[in-house]
């Protein structure tokens, strides 16, 4: 199915099943422990033996020497697999890194190794043994150090020019009256999910099986075949459940291909888990970025002149945090440019964590709008109204396809209590509190991905959904299921989904805030045509059928689908593609964040105290879980603000924080109740279930709220994030 002209009248619009807050129906798996996971596949590969990775001592150089003879002599040690005996690897499309090192060394904590025994703890004793010499080169670890000579970075697909102009920047800012021009930091961080990288991987004759944690399957066959150096087909991957990507399991890691040559060596299945110090420095994180925000305007409070500029580095061929991207449309102004440049590091892979570009960006783009409205005496909600656009700032001629951010921001106020914020700053007490409130604008992008699916239909009238979508914790499941209820006109547990399988038909996958509405989309295309098939099959003009209550109801007949299906079952496979829609609107998603803290005038201790997100986006498949989808975001989106901070050493090239002990999150405790209003919309040129994507949008300018709310309340205005107690002490109003 193509989608290329608006949606307009379709199945989907009856509403009895889609837009219901309907509990997860992978839920109880999950809770009663009986999910499977990619390192408990107990169920299908009996016996596993044991594999644990040696990551490099090193950031930047190559092996001297590498002795494993203590090793390979440690008790239950089947086999060790190194550069030397691995077999000629190559590398995949996806990797910026060699995901197994040697003898030249890219990043800290590259794998080197991997040894693989009877059990875990043979297979951890015996790394310990591997003894590794290393000839050291020197490395650029620091990012600030690298920004006068980093270069522009290199257009890609997901990232766009990286470079651009319109109008007269600099004519228009040297001339505007009410100018800012300042510098905002916002460090690395890491995907810190609960699951670490994870897989168990078998070989049956030359056919690799590989039950991994993965979010994007079809991306991941190809690369781990490239890898491999054998044909795509001889690869199956199996994610049927993953505990947390957020970017972090897009690709395939040392885990996987681990797993597979050591199976390989040991002649048997082989699972292997990243320990979390490698998950931080050998798999990927958020890098850190330097924003320069340059904001001209009239008295009048209109924007006329906007730079955005942003500096991320990463290792050679890799790609930059496009942190300016946002700001080529999320405000109005006649003059602008952007401009993103990428630095060589030697640290651990930069790459997509939740939202990249929009949520670092808005970080410093948030600010800078709030620092601006305070130079113009605007409330900052007014500011943001006053430079609002309904087209794309660069393409005049190029409307949004829906662009609610006033309502939002307005609704939130309303609901909010925003009229009794102090446009003073450090006015409000609560005894050794000072309170202040906190507003930004949210925004991220509605990417369109292709997306395939197969539904069956059987003698017992259940509808079997088969696509190798993932789910992430996001929810895949669910939705997935009600789209296939709605569509076909069965009940919801009359619906039977699988996923993570690259035996199904390719999916969008999960990235981007493109799964739920892409996924759903491709389901829809295969039921529609199942619908097809059916009335064929019942001797009925498929445009008369009416599907409901588990039958198909047409000139006055009503026949069970159980019935039509026979004992053989009706199957159905089709994908959902799509025109220029998205090329002649723009489509994007938007929201207002609001929150309140406390700061404790003597410590500096925050406490956030009140949050608030509305958000426009489309349809909402499913209110319940796109909730949690955006509380989760926001609750990112905190840690973000307050205390993420991969700390570098940078004379050795390394996460030195690299665990769950000193890699501060968010817990329960610092967490208040947070509100979610979703505004009642839907966008018909974004698909036939005229959604968008919301599980990006929630993280995307929430930290900036809360750094603006931190200034409301002290005064003290902190652009390096995260805002940490030490970089508030000094600022802080005197204590009565």
């Amino acid at each position: 199915m193509k989608f290329d002209t608006p949606a307009t009248t379709n199945p989907i619009d009856q509403l009895k099943v889609i837009g219901k807050p309907t509990d997860r129906i992978d839920g109880p798996l999950k809770t009663s422990g009986v999910a499977p996971y990619a390192y408990e596949r107990h169920d299908a590969v009996p016996n596993p033996a044991y594999g644990y990775i040696v990551g490099a001592g090193i950031a930047k150089g190559r092996i001297a020497s590498m002795d494993l003879r203590a090793a390979n002599a440690s008790p239950g040690v089947l086999a060790i697999v190194t550069a030397s005996n691995a077999g000629k690897l190559g590398k995949g499309k996806f990797n910026t890194a060699k995901l197994l090192g040697g003898p030249e060394i890219e990043h800290y904590h590259q794998a080197l190794a991997v040894v693989v025994a009877e059990t875990f703890e043979q297979a951890r004793a015996a790394a310990q043994l591997v003894k590794i010499t290393y000839e050291r080169t020197p490395g650029k670890f620091d990012l600030a150090a690298e920004k006068a000579t980093a270069p522009l970075a290199k257009a890609s697909d997901f990232g766009g020019t990286p470079e651009s102009k319109i109008g007269d920047f600099a004519g228009a800012f040297a001339a505007a009256p009410v100018q800012l021009d300042a510098t905002y930091t916002t460090p690395d961080q890491s995907h810190a999910m609960m699951e670490p990288h994870a897989s168990t991987a078998a070989w049956q004759g030359d056919k690799l099986t590989l039950w991994t944690a993965n979010q994007m399957i079809d991306w991941s066959v190809g690369d781990m075949a490239a890898t491999l150096g054998i044909p795509k087909e001889n690869v199956r991957l199996v994610s049927p459940f993953i505990g947390g990507g957020f970017g972090g399991k897009l690709w395939v890691r040392a885990d996987a291909l681990l797993a597979a040559l050591g199976a390989r060596a040991a002649g048997r299945p082989v699972k292997v888990a990243l320990q979390r110090p490698l998950m931080i420095n050998n798999t990927t994180h958020r890098p850190a970025t330097i924003q320069r925000i340059r904001l001209g305007a009239g008295r009048d409070g209109k924007l006329t002149a906007m730079a955005h500029e942003g500096w991320s580095g990463d290792l050679p061929e890799g790609q930059p945090e496009t942190a300016v991207n946002q700001s080529r449309l999320l405000y109005a102004s006649a003059n602008r440019f952007t401009a993103t440049r990428l630095a060589v590091l030697d640290l651990p892979e930069g790459n997509a964590m939740r939202a990249p570009g929009e949520a670092p960006g808005l970080m410093a783009l948030e600010i800078a709008m709030d620092e601006m409205a305070e130079k113009l005496g605007l409330d900052p909600i007014e500011f943001r109204i006053r430079n609002d656009t309904q087209v794309d700032p660069e393409q005049a001629g190029r409307p949004f396809s829906q662009r609610r951010l006033i309502e939002c921001l307005r609704l939130g106020a309303d609901q909010f209590g925003w009229s009794r914020r102090s446009a003073q700053p450090a006015q409000v007490r609560e005894g050794r509190w000072l309170v202040g409130m906190g507003v930004a604008a949210a925004f991220r992008n509605n990417l369109l991905m292709p997306s395939a699916a197969r539904v069956r239909l059987d003698k017992n009238g259940v509808v079997t959904v088969e696509t190798d979508m993932t789910d992430i914790g996001t929810g895949s499941y669910t939705v997935i299921a009600q789209t296939a209820a709605e569509t076909m006109g069965v009940p919801l547990e009359k619906v039977l989904v699988r996923l993570g399988d690259s035996t199904f038909p390719v999916s969008c996958g999960s990235g981007g805030q493109w799964g739920a509405n892409s996924a759903t989309s491709g389901v829809y295309a295969a039921c529609m045509k199942l619908r097809e098939t059916i009335a064929q099959s019942a001797g009925i003009t498929a445009p008369d059928a009416v599907f409901a209550d588990g039958m198909l109801h047409a000139g006055g007949r009503s026949i069970p689908l159980a019935q039509i299906a026979g004992d053989k079952g009706l199957v159905a496979e089709d994908f959902m593609e799509y025109g220029d829609l998205d090329k002649k609107y723009q489509q994007s998603t938007f929201g207002a964040h609001f929150v309140e803290v406390a700061v404790d005038a003597a410590t500096g201790e925050i406490r956030v105290r009140r949050m608030l997100a509305v958000c426009a986006a489309g349809r909402i498949l499913n209110p319940k879980a796109a909730r949690s989808q955006v509380i989760g975001a926001m609750t990112m989106g905190v840690g973000a603000a307050l205390m993420e901070d991969l700390a570098v050493d940078k004379r050795h090239g390394f996460f030195v924080n690299h665990d769950l002990a000193a890699y501060e999150v968010p817990v329960h405790a610092d967490i208040p109740h947070q509100e979610v209003v979703f505004l009642d919309e839907t966008d018909p040129m974004s698909s036939p279930m005229k959604a968008k994507g919301v599980g990006e949008l929630g993280i995307c300018g929430i930290a900036a709220a809360v750094a603006n709310a931190v200034y409301n309340a002290t005064g003290a205005r902190v652009r390096d994030y995260p805002i940490t107690l030490d970089k508030l002490l000094e600022r802080l109003p005197a204590v009565a």
